[in-house]
C-alpha cells in the first residue's frame, strides 16, 4: 500500500524560513506557548498551489501533528475546500506561528514588526513559488495579517489578489447567542465566498458543481485532513478525528504544559 505524506521543508526558500524562525525573545511566553514549538503550514509548497489560506494559531491538534488547521476547525476549512474543488492544490499558513496563550495575546501582538516581517517572508516565499489566484483568511486575525502584508514593502508592485475574509470556523460554538443561527449565518458567508472564488480557480481539481452549503453542517462538511499534507508515518486517525488531543490539568499553568493524546480504538 502506498502512502502520501507531506515531503517538508528541505529546499528553498522554505528551508531557511523553517532554520531561522523567530522564538521567544519574538513571541513572549506570556501570551504564546512557546515551550511547543512553532507550526509552520499546510499543504502544497512545490508550486503547484493556486489557493492562499490563512488562519489564526496552532492549538493542541496542530501542536502534536505539526501541521496547522487540524482538528474541528481544520475539517471545517477542509470542507470549504473540498465544496470549492481544490483537494490538492492550496497552502495554509496562520497568522502567529506559536499557539497564543490569553484571551488577549494575539490581538497584543498582531502587529508586531518582527512577528509580521517573519509572517511576510513566508508570503513571499509562497507567492514567489506558487501561481496563487486567490486568498482567504478565517477570523479577524489572519484579515489583520493579509492586511499587514499589503501594506508591506515586500508586496509592493504585487499584483492584487482576489480576497476574501470568512469568519473563523469555530466561531459559532465561541459565540454568546444561538449556536445553530451563528452556524447559519457563518455558512451563508461561506456559500457565497464559494461562488466568487470558484470561477477565479478554474479548472478546480474535481471539476465539480461548486454546491452552497444548506443551514448547518453535513457530515460531508468534515472530511478528514489529507494524509498528503500530514508529515511521513502520521497514524491516519489524526487527520480524522477531532477528540484525541485534549489539554488537562487543574489550573491554566497546567493545561498550559499538559495535551493528553487518546488513540482511537482500531477496528
Amino acid at each position: 500500500m502506498s502512502t502520501p505524506f507531506c515531503p517538508g521543508y528541505g529546499h528553498e526558500p522554505f528551508r531557511t524560513l523553517v532554520e531561522q524562525y523567530p522564538g521567544v525573545d519574538v513571541y513572549p511566553a506570556k501570551h504564546f506557548r512557546v515551550e511547543w514549538g512553532p507550526v509552520f503550514h499546510r499543504g502544497r509548497l512545490d508550486g503547484s498551489a493556486r489557493l492562499l489560506v490563512l488562519g489564526q494559531d496552532p492549538a493542541q491538534h496542530e501542536t502534536v501533528s505539526r501541521r496547522i488547521l487540524m482538528g474541528t476547525a481544520g475539517r471545517r476549512v477542509q470542507g470549504f475546500l473540498n465544496r470549492l474543488g481544490m483537494v490538492h492544490r492550496y497552502v495554509m499558513v496562520n497568522t502567529f506561528l506559536f499557539s497564543i496563550y490569553g484571551q488577549q495575546g494575539g490581538a497584543q501582538h498582531i502587529n508586531d514588526a518582527a512577528i509580521t516581517d517573519y509572517r511576510n517572508q513566508w508570503l513571499k516565499a509562497i507567492l514567489e513559488v506558487s501561481d496563487i489566484r486567490a486568498v482567504v483568511a478565517f477570523g479577524s486575525l489572519a484579515d489583520k495579517a493579509w492586511k499587514n502584508w499589503l501594506s508591506s514593502p515586500l508586496a509592493a508592485g504585487r499584483p492584487a489578489l482576489p480576497y476574501r475574509k470568512l469568519a473563523h470556523p469555530t466561531s459559532p460554538e465561541a459565540s454568546t447567542g444561538d449556536v445553530a443561527q451563528a452556524t447559519k449565518t457563518m455558512l451563508k458567508g461561506y456559500s457565497t465566498a464559494l461562488a466568487a472564488l470558484a470561477p477565479l480557480l478554474a479548472p478546480t481539481d474535481t471539476q465539480a458543481p461548486v454546491l452552497p452549503y444548506g443551514d448547518a453542517f453535513l457530515a460531508s462538511d468534515l472530511p478528514a485532513i489529507p494524509q498528503a499534507d500530514l508529515p511521513a508515518g502520521s497514524p491516519l486517525w489524526t487527520g480524522a478525528t477531532n477528540e484525541w488531543a485534549i489539554r488537562e490539568g487543574a489550573t491554566a499553568a497546567e493545561k498550559r504544559m499538559n495535551i493528553r493524546i487518546t488513540a482511537p480504538p482500531q477496528r
